[in-house]
């Protein structure tokens, strides 16, 4: 039974291990001749780039990129992150480039080499479709705008601010910034004309109250000095799309129509036409969890041992471990695991992979803290008379102690497995499309925000399950 046991324990660390590498092995090309880039990119910045019901991402940007990679020759792995976490991504050299409506600037020419401009930019202002009193930009003073990150209706908020008299706050997507206007928080929001019109005909209650003001242009850029030939084939093909009429046609396909609206759909027909899409969110969720949670519990009873032994070193090195872990902030750990460390080991380094690492290593420094409260909360006389009759400190532990200890520790277990299954939700800042960010690229193309109502229900149905689930082997461990 012993070796049984051993045995299928060996081979579940051989499954872990080979998922891992599964995930962290370079993939393939079944023919070398064309190549792969991996480009970086906001799927919630309509109608440049989201993704439609099928799950393609489609939008200006994206099917110039895909019109010019088939006119040079290369195709093209789209990593779907905010704008901030693909520009990051750029410089640690995660992605091969980026086209995010992204503006040409002298300050980000000093990271990036840009392409020749492919779309002229303008900055319009908005006010919910209620608001009688904001006119123009005189009506601000004392007012509150809303500007997303990166665009060009940021920069032109903050080069009128202090004329005007009005405060500025920052949204890292479009349809938050929209919501924080109806919500009233905001009394104005500042957009990229193209993004704002389309917004508006999604049903969004918001009208447009400036003129177009004088925009900056768009530019697909590439790390500074780095993929020069993927460069020039986007200028070149660029320029050939410009000359065939390709260009213009997919501007229409986007553009054409910026005065017809679609109809607003209910609830339940928004759950159903994305219904695809959720569930694949979801699945990558639950997966994602259940590996962690796997990895997380090996390394959970590994140092949650080390804390009890009677090795000051060894409890040293778990102590160590577990303050670190829980004392930064999973925000702040995942930006280092997933774009600190590849820049200075100088790989590249999947999004599943990286969140793998960073809810393995955080939920398994919580559990070695429960592994260790477990293990103190069984009456230290018992590992004494073991020991005094003298059994060994591994059998008094493994035949006396932890069968106890485990009782006590599975419900906090439960409760941990049931916290890691939420915190994948942070790791869509780094792009993992788990179910929060399928969420946000679904509202991207739809602007409703009633899909957030969606997902928090998708999340309460799969906790309750698991809890109850859980809570039914919990009673059967504890009555023998």
């Amino acid at each position: 039974m012993k070796q049984h046991r051993k045995h299928l324990f060996l081979l579940s660390i051989t499954l872990l291990l080979g998922v891992l590498f599964n995930f962290a092995a370079p993939q393939k090309a079944a023919a070398e001749t064309t190549k792969k880039y991996i480009i970086g990119t906001d799927v919630t910045f309509a109608p440049f780039e989201f993704q439609n019901k099928k799950g393609d991402f489609v939008g200006i940007d994206m099917d110039l990129l895909k019109a010019i990679g088939k006119d040079q020759g290369f195709e093209v792995e789209i990593k779907p992150l905010g704008f901030n976490a693909a520009v990051q991504a750029l410089e640690t050299d995660q992605v091969d480039g980026v086209i995010a409506g992204m503006s040409i600037t002298d300050e980000r020419k000093q990271k990036f080499d840009f392409s020749d401009p492919y779309f002229e930019s303008g900055v319009v202002m908005a006010v919910a479709d209620t608001n009688d009193t904001i006119k123009g930009y005189d009506d601000l003073k004392g007012k509150t705008v809303a500007v997303k990150t990166g665009t060009q209706g940021a920069e032109f908020a903050q080069s009128i601010k202090d004329k005007y008299g009005f405060k500025v706050t920052t949204f890292d997507d479009s349809s938050n910034m929209y919501e924080d206007v109806k919500a009233g928080n905001s009394d104005a929001a500042f957009e990229d004309y193209p993004v704002m019109a389309y917004a508006i005909t999604q049903n969004v209650p918001l009208k447009l109250v400036t003129d177009k003001e004088k925009g900056g242009q768009y530019g697909f850029a590439v790390n500074k000095n780095k993929n020069q030939e993927l460069l020039k084939m986007f200028n070149d093909g660029l320029t050939n799309l410009k000359n065939n009429g390709e260009y213009e046609k997919i501007q229409n396909r986007y553009l054409g129509e910026a005065d017809k609206k679609v109809e607003k759909t209910s609830t339940l027909a928004l759950a159903k036409e994305n219904a695809g899409q959720l569930m694949a969110g979801l699945g990558k969720t639950l997966l994602i969890t259940l590996i962690s949670i796997a990895i997380a519990s090996v390394l959970g009873i590994l140092f949650g041992l080390l804390s009890v032994t009677p090795s000051k070193i060894l409890r040293g090195i778990a102590m160590i471990y577990v303050d670190i872990m829980r004392g930064v902030p999973m925000i702040v750990f995942a930006f280092f695991v997933y774009f600190t460390i590849p820049q200075m080991l100088g790989i590249k380094m999947p999004a599943t992979l990286a969140a793998i690492i960073i809810l393995s290593l955080n939920a398994g420094a919580y559990i070695a803290e429960l592994v260790r409260g477990g293990i103190n909360a069984v009456d230290n006389g018992q590992l004494e008379a073991a020991r005094s009759l003298g059994l060994p400190y591994e059998k008094s532990m493994s035949k006396i102690i932890l069968p106890q200890a485990v009782k006590i520790m599975i419900p906090s277990f439960i409760n941990q497995f049931v916290i890691t299954l939420k915190d994948t939700s942070i790791l869509s800042i780094i792009g993992l499309v788990e179910l929060t960010q399928t969420g946000k690229i679904i509202i991207a193309r739809t602007y409703d925000s009633n899909m957030w109502f969606i997902i928090g229900l998708m999340y309460i149905i799969v906790i309750t399950f698991l809890t109850k689930v859980s809570n039914r082997l919990e009673r059967r461990i504890n009555n023998g």
